[in-house]
């Protein structure tokens, strides 16, 4: 074991529980995108009485921080590690001492996992200066779960200023905890949104050959409008058109007046997700037709796909190697969920990490649903990952 690597474990066995207990907190008090004031707080508190200076993005949520050697090459470019600071709009369902502690809001997609590894990253380099072999830069992203995402808001505010590469990390709960997956080029998805709202003169249900009946037409497009784009496509299996959300009426015996209905469109195909919005407007409105129904389209075309860099990418398999030996390293396949992390390797050269968080004793728990939860040894391995990735980015083994 190298000076360095026995300085960390030090560091982890004295800090370990801490960072189960951070990520416990941010677990148990979950915020939607565009709110994690509290969490922000908590992060900016934690980086300032380890002697950092953060910056806040001007969006009010979120931050930026900045470590350097002291010996600091002012020509060299800041390394960026990232995480995702919001949480779901869903219930919490687990039976754990850290679930949700607010109604209808959960951390089922593991940011609180995300947040807690780069920020114990910084916290280890913050008191490990002698450590660091060039300036880093943590991003503390908000939004990311709302289209088309935080990390804009990040670019925006310079968050990327003066970065020469960036690396995040997925929870990745098909992965066994101690496994780290890894695919150069696409590994994620364009993920776009549409909501639909129809209107209508409403009616007695006794009656509806007189009126407009929206929940039936809200119907026809709930199942004939994903057949209807895959179809245009020359590979029909190019897109996932889902529906999430379907909102219309109060009575049973009332037909409505207006009905609202919110779809997910994800494809793993750039030039596909460029003809999206076109594609799914004009079948709405073919379904539509003259039922007598108006018909208001909000597309937004959300988030392209996440292609990771091969250079960063090979740089990180390196190192993970030397954390989870060459064998616990794994190539993914390209998955079905987009991310806003797509919008920083569109501007510098990154990789997107999928980290395993599966208790091997365990189930497989999904992502967005309400029993996710993870191996919490997953962090400590995530903060190796992400040590190990800086130095292995300013310092490369030449082997």
């Amino acid at each position: 074991m190298t000076p360095a690597a026995a300085s960390l474990t030090e560091w982890l066995d004295e800090h370990g529980d801490g960072l189960i207990a951070l990520r416990r907190n941010l677990h148990a008090h979950p915020e939607l995108s565009g709110a994690e004031h509290a969490t922000t707080e908590l992060v900016e508190e934690r980086l300032r009485l380890a002697g950092l200076e953060p910056r806040r993005l001007a969006v009010g949520t979120g931050l930026v921080c900045d470590l350097a050697p002291p010996n600091r090459n002012d020509s060299e470019q800041l390394f960026a590690l990232r995480a995702d600071l919001d949480a779901l709009a869903m219930a919490d369902d687990k039976d754990v001492s850290y679930a949700s502690r607010h109604p209808g809001i959960a951390h089922a997609c593991g940011h609180d996992v995300h947040t807690t590894i780069v920020l114990g990253a910084a916290l280890y380099f913050a008191h490990h200066r002698d450590d660091l072999p060039g300036p880093v830069r943590f991003v503390f992203q908000p939004a990311e779960e709302r289209v088309p995402g935080g990390a804009l808001d990040v670019i925006g505010d310079g968050g990327l200023d003066g970065v020469g590469a960036i690396v995040g990390v997925h929870c990745e709960p098909k992965l066994d905890v101690g496994t780290i997956g890894l695919k150069a080029g696409a590994i994620s998805s364009a993920a776009d949104m549409a909501v639909i709202r129809l209107a209508g003169p409403g009616g007695h249900t006794a009656r509806p050959e007189l009126t407009v009946d929206l929940v039936a037409l809200a119907a026809r497009i709930i199942s004939e409008l994903p057949g209807r784009v895959a179809d245009r496509l020359d590979e029909p299996t190019d897109v996932k058109l889902v529906f999430g959300a379907v909102h219309s009426g109060d009575a049973a015996n009332v037909i409505p007046t207006h009905c609202e209905l919110k779809a997910s469109i994800r494809t793993p195909s750039l030039p596909v997700w460029e003809r999206l919005p076109e594609l799914v407007e004009s079948e709405i409105v073919t379904i539509v037709g003259e039922s007598g129904a108006v018909v208001e389209i909000a597309y937004t075309h959300g988030v392209p796909p996440v292609v990771n860099d091969a250079g960063v990418t090979d740089h990180v398999r390196r190192a993970a190697e030397t954390v989870v030996g060459a064998s616990s390293v794994v190539t993914v396949e390209q998955s079905w969920g987009g991310d806003d992390f797509a919008w920083f390797t569109r501007e510098v050269p990154g990789t997107y990490v999928r980290l395993g968080v599966r208790d091997p004793a365990g189930p497989t728990l999904d992502l967005h649903a309400g029993h996710f939860d993870v191996d919490e040894r997953a962090i400590a391995l995530g903060v190796r990952l992400l040590v190990a990735a800086v130095h292995e980015h300013f310092e490369p083994d030449p082997t």
